[in-house]
């Protein structure tokens, strides 16, 4: 009798589960079949959705909803707090699966080569992020004493960064922030938030709904400087055929030409100013030095030669994120992705066999998480079709129990698909007792007695 085509995809991110989503739609799931089991270094599953999207952002967490329903299907199972490669390797991988999927995403900052970047008060957006979202693999604590704070980015993360620093602790007590988060920013001391961009505001890259959030917060008064309105011809093109950009524009404009209100917390959008330099005295952030910019005719810019130093006494750049690399799996590290054709791993430029990635090892951090589906159907579409012509290697253990067999003789303690439902009960629970809706373990060791099945 045949048996189910088995795939093992490393990652149970959104990109991960809508490859498990396109496998069991795909052709495979006729004669002989299909089986996903997703492997997750967190005890949880849902990646960027938990542990990469800003609390007070409910609406995106909403797709948790859709990833539920994927792996609630019989066809697929949920192996969590298993490490690649720590706690299973390539080889051991290829000895159990016909096919495997790299959906690794992208949790690290990408670098800024400016002077004074590693000056203490210095932060990557990706740490100051992975610590309010609860990540059980980071400090409990965050340093917030500063009073006026810098964001260096004109992106989506960029604005999830500032509002963060700029709202009060209790108005974050409607989402799941866990009790630390909520202490750490009861203690911040922000009142002045400025974000920076080089370009001007055609060329930002907010979202037009995140970028109107900010104005919804009580304690917020968002301030843009007139003088920053400005647009050459590449910059109307760009208004002209990207509806999101104009209105983005069209947002900015309305807050330049507004009288400032009396809201305690300011946050300031700056264009045309391109950092140059992390001022410093003693080892610490005092200060951030910009170069003024102008606009080109194209839509890019160039600089003016006139400089300024702003009150800062911490920076946090938000410049992008960036895949760590894979053992044993090339890559780029100028783009710091896995080398592909349309999601088959390429090693030397021929394919390497059974092996595929998606989301953003694959084309780095770029797009919002809906996107991660084109993503997935491309590079399932090349597995099914690798199967179809007899391209898929033989794995040696193919049987569904291998997997958990292996794991426990190696003494993983993972969680599975119904460990996740006892660890969302316990943090309801939790929140329950607080008047909320949930709120999130951090400790990796909670998260696992949480998830364990009763004895």
């Amino acid at each position: 009798m045949p048996r189910p085509v088995r795939v093992a995809i490393v990652g149970a991110g959104p990109a991960g589960i809508y490859a498990a989503d396109a496998l069991i739609k795909s052709e495979l799931t006729g004669d002989p079949g299909v089986s996903v089991d997703l492997f997750e270094r967190m005890p949880a599953p849902f990646g960027l959705i938990r542990y990469g999207v800003a609390p007070d952002h409910p609406r995106i967490k909403g797709i948790v909803a859709a990833l539920h329903q994927v792996l609630d299907k019989p066809q697929v199972r949920l192996f969590g707090n298993v490490d690649y490669p720590g706690d299973i390797g390539l080889d051991d991988l290829h000895r159990f699966y016909d096919a495997l999927i790299f959906s690794t995403g992208a949790d690290a900052d990408r670098d800024l080569d400016i002077p004074g970047i590693g000056l203490d008060g210095s932060y990557g957006a990706a740490d100051f992020v992975s610590w309010y979202d609860g990540h059980p693999d980071v400090p409990r604590d965050w340093p917030l004493e500063a009073e006026r704070v810098a964001v260096l980015g004109v992106g989506n993360v960029a604005l999830d960064v500032a509002r963060i620093l700029a709202k009060t602790a209790d108005e974050l007590l409607s989402t799941e922030i866990p009790p630390n988060v909520h202490r750490g920013l009861a203690a911040n001391r922000a009142v002045e938030v400025h974000v920076f961009g080089r370009r001007g505001p055609a060329q930002a890259k907010f979202s037009p709904m995140e970028l109107r959030e900010l104005d919804h917060s009580p304690t917020i008064e968002v301030i843009v400087d007139p003088e920053d309105i400005e647009y050459d011809e590449g910059s109307i093109a760009t208004r002209r055929g990207n509806k999101q950009a104009d209105m983005v524009a069209a947002t900015l404009e309305n807050w330049a030409i507004r009288d400032a209100g009396d809201r305690p917390h300011r946050l300031y959008l700056h264009f045309f100013e391109s950092p140059v330099e992390i001022l410093g005295a003693d080892g610490r952030v005092v200060g951030l030095r910009t170069e003024r910019t102008e606009l080109d005719g194209s839509g890019n810019v160039v600089g003016t030669g006139r400089f300024r130093d702003w009150d800062v006494q911490a920076a946090y750049r938000a410049v992008g994120y960036r895949s760590d690399e894979l053992p044993k799996l090339p890559f780029d590290p100028l783009t710091a992705t896995v080398p592909h054709r349309a999601g088959r791993v390429l090693a030397a430029g021929a394919p390497l066999a059974s092996t595929y990635v998606t989301g953003w090892i694959k084309r780095g951090p770029v797009g919002l998480i809906g996107h991660t589906k084109g993503d997935a159907n491309e590079t399932v579409a090349c597995l099914v079709a690798d199967h179809l012509e007899g391209r898929l290697r033989t794995p040696a253990e193919p049987a569904e129990d291998a997997v958990p067999a292996f794991l426990a003789a190696a003494g993983v303690e993972f969680t599975t698909w119904e460990g996740w439902h006892r660890l969302d009960a316990h943090e309801r629970e939790l929140g329950a007792r607080e008047g909320r809706e949930r709120i999130k373990v951090v400790p990796r060791a909670e998260m696992l007695r949480a998830s364990a099945a009763p004895r």
